[in-house]
């Protein structure tokens, strides 16, 4: 019988993972041993919080970051064919949405594998969710250009898209440029565009807000090195 490939979701900082992800989450790591994760230390720190008794000795972990060699991830899921289950841990969050894990659930596929995808937070849901903008349509960007000039062109594209296909844009910042990309939205986009932040979703500092750029003109929140959603719509 071949083994399945699980997708398990993490927090999204210092939070307990049973405030924010169902007990199966739980029941399935305390079966599985063998792990495909970005970061081997955070991930046995997530497993050992969900799973205090679970031997760290009997883990088996298969890195996915960026010096991973593409023959040797391609290798990954052979256990299955020994009926073994497989985890995939994202750093954050779920697996494979805005994360390399896409790649590993692709072979997956491939290999005629099946996937479990698991219950868990995920900052892009979330924030669309408490946006208020249109969540019958929308698409999500990943990041924007970092030159200052290609990345106010790529706004304004987004900006109209938003516009003619009524159509919530989503996008992600990394966290020690959010300031900037804050300065560029209000400078760049319409003055009655909307703009939500989401910051720091699930744990106890999250703020989540939504306004017209004319409006955040007033504000100055707290985006310095913390993770943060964009959302704008027109």
């Amino acid at each position: 019988m071949t083994g399945k490939l699980y997708l398990i979701p993490t927090t999204l900082g210092e939070t307990e993972p049973l405030e924010v992800m169902p007990l199966s989450v739980k029941k399935v790591v305390e079966q599985i041993d063998y792990y495909i994760v970005e970061n081997e230390k955070s991930a046995r720190k997530f497993i050992k919080k969900i799973s205090p008794k679970k031997q760290q000795s009997s883990l088996h972990i298969m890195l996915l970051d960026k010096y991973a060699e593409e023959i040797e991830t391609h290798k990954y899921l052979d256990v299955c064919q020994q009926g073994i289950n497989i985890g995939l841990l994202s750093e954050a969050g779920v697996p494979a949405v805005a994360d390399p894990g896409a790649t590993i659930v692709k072979l997956a596929h491939q290999k005629n594998i099946q996937v479990v995808p698991l219950v868990g937070p995920s900052s892009i849901l979330m924030a669309m969710m408490s946006s208020g903008m249109n969540g019958q349509n929308f698409a999500f960007n990943g990041y924007l250009p970092i030159d200052k000039g290609d990345r106010k062109r790529a706004l304004k594209d987004l900006e109209k898209l938003s516009k003619d296909k009524n159509q919530a844009q989503i996008f992600i910042e990394t966290p020690y440029r959010n300031e900037k990309m804050f300065a560029d939205l209000k400078a760049t986009l319409a003055p009655t565009t909307y703009l939500c932040i989401a910051v720091d979703i699930t744990l106890p500092a999250e703020y989540i807000k939504t306004m017209m750029v004319k409006d955040w003109k007033h504000q100055q929140p707290d985006l310095h090195k913390k993770p943060a959603i964009f959302i704008i719509q027109k």
